[in-house]
């Protein structure tokens, strides 16, 4: 492995090309950002948010999107003046060492493989369901080998999955948007207006108060993860600067649209006192309003949605293996590509990193088996160990904004085509905002062992950087004392 410098790098906003392919378009780039955080937390999840806020889920969802919108700003920043496969995992390396990068690319890698088994696990006992004589775990099998055969092929071959994938959750939204709003005027056969009754009945706007809008943000925050895998996909564009800053853009509000019209439908449509935690509040509203088969359709789009998550979750970790293998975080050996040399070096494009999916992938099995055959000891444990992780990436990712955008200003201020608004008081916000998360979360009982094994997971890897980079300083000082790595 090579030697880091004692200091971070200098920004170079014209980052060195990469072995890996150019075939993602614009068009898969818009879609991954737009499908990748729409998924079963939002189809089924939301339920459990609106049975503890009641309407003011909305203002739940405003937050926790906000908070969101942020972060996904400050990495549209940095990853629009310097795009590369590890996104956040680079900067952080740039903007504070080779710990933080070194850190936050293997807690990020390592809850991608274990969210990515509860995905297949849920995938395929819907698809259990309608073919009960296939057991839940060929299933498995199955979704399995069939992204990674995509994902071992080329990049568009990815590409072109998630762009049909969130086709379809974005359509099936949309058409949920409008029959709701077509139901709450009063405009489908045999309705009446709904005016706002259910919004002002049964307790009103805040049934339970500020405190049940605080407990909606922690319920549903963690559904917008996966937007981060947008930046990391556009290292592999014609034009990543360009691309990055459009999906950025356009992903965000969108988003909130999605979500927050959503479920403004939902608790106007019907009374918050109908749903329930594990029950899809979108069939609910579709039995209400008397379209068929409401919850066979539903269960077709969630199965779609995880196995969207599942694709993304597959492609995200091998990437960010990969540039961490680029960096000297892990075995060189995952450097190869195909088409390219040992070290990735070759310069022939549509390169894709096979070692690195089948890392991924062989430790997505793992997780799967583990799940199938201890889903509340061994495997809860890890998913505990990488509960609260996404917020401790975001804070990271804040950390490296504030220090890199003072040095893009004046080192390459050409390079900041895409700026966070008001920085960086923005920015301490969106700290404030995480920081107020997570001590939230240690108060709440259920959510209180996620943040503790997390913060568990996180001190180990901190652990692990901090002693390689005390022994690589020692090899600097006196290089007899390193044997050959």
């Amino acid at each position: 492995m090579h030697e880091a410098p004692p200091t971070p790098s200098p920004i170079s906003p014209a980052a060195p090309a990469e072995p890996l392919s150019h075939g993602l378009k614009q068009r898969h780039l818009t879609m991954l950002g737009l499908g990748g955080v729409i998924g079963a937390g939002l189809f089924v999840g939301s339920g459990a948010g609106i049975a503890v806020a009641g309407p003011a889920i909305v203002v739940s969802y405003l937050i926790a999107g906000a908070l969101a919108m942020l972060v996904m700003r400050m990495l549209g920043e940095m990853s629009a003046a310097m795009p590369a496969s590890g996104s956040f995992s680079v900067h952080a390396e740039r903007a504070l060492g080779r710990w933080a990068g070194f850190s936050v690319g293997w807690l990020y890698w390592f809850l991608l493989v274990v969210v990515l088994a509860v995905e297949a696990t849920a995938a395929a006992q819907i698809a259990h369901g309608w073919v009960p004589g296939v057991e839940p775990w060929a299933w498995v099998l199955l979704f399995m080998v069939v992204f990674s055969v995509a994902n071992l092929t080329a990049v568009k071959n990815f590409g072109e999955f998630e762009f049909w994938f969130a086709s379809l959750k974005v359509g099936a939204i949309v058409v949920f948007l409008v029959l709701g709003g077509l139901a709450v005027f009063g405009l489908l056969p045999d309705t009446d207006p709904v005016g706002t009754t259910n919004l002002t009945g049964q307790g009103g706007l805040l049934p339970n108060g500020w405190s049940g809008v605080v407990s909606g943000v922690l319920t549903v925050v963690f559904a917008f993860g996966g937007l981060e895998v947008v930046t990391i996909a556009a290292a592999e564009t014609d034009d990543p600067a360009r691309a990055v800053g459009r999906a950025v853009r356009s992903a965000v509000v969108r988003i909130l649209f999605f979500y927050v019209g959503s479920m403004l439908v939902i608790v106007t449509v019907l009374p918050w006192t109908a749903q329930q935690a594990g029950l899809s509040p979108y069939v609910k509203v579709l039995d209400a309003i008397g379209v068929p088969s409401a919850g066979q359709i539903m269960n077709i789009v969630v199965f779609v949605a995880l196995l969207s998550a599942l694709n993304a979750n597959l492609y995200g970790s091998s990437r960010m293996i990969f540039s961490l293998a680029e960096r000297g975080e892990a075995p060189r050996g995952l450097l190869k590509v195909s088409g390219g040399g040992a070290d990735g070096s070759s310069g022939q494009a549509g390169g894709v990193p096979r070692r690195a999916v089948l890392a991924s992938v062989a430790f997505g099995f793992v997780s799967v088996l583990l799940n199938l055959l201890w889903p509340d000891t061994v495997f809860l444990y890890m998913l505990n160990s990488v509960g609260a992780v996404l917020l401790f990436v975001w804070a990271l990712i804040a950390a490296s904004q504030l220090r890199l955008r003072a040095r893009l200003e004046q080192e390459a201020p050409d390079a900041l085509a895409l700026r966070m608004w008001w920085f960086p008081y923005l920015t301490w916000v969106t700290l404030a905002g995480l920081l107020g998360v997570l001590l939230l979360m240690l108060t709440d009982d259920a959510a209180r062992p996620q943040v503790l094994w997390s913060a568990g997971a996180t001190a180990l890897v901190l652990l692990v950087a901090v002693g390689r980079e005390w022994r690589e300083r020692r090899a600097r000082r006196d290089p007899s004392a390193l044997t050959d790595r």
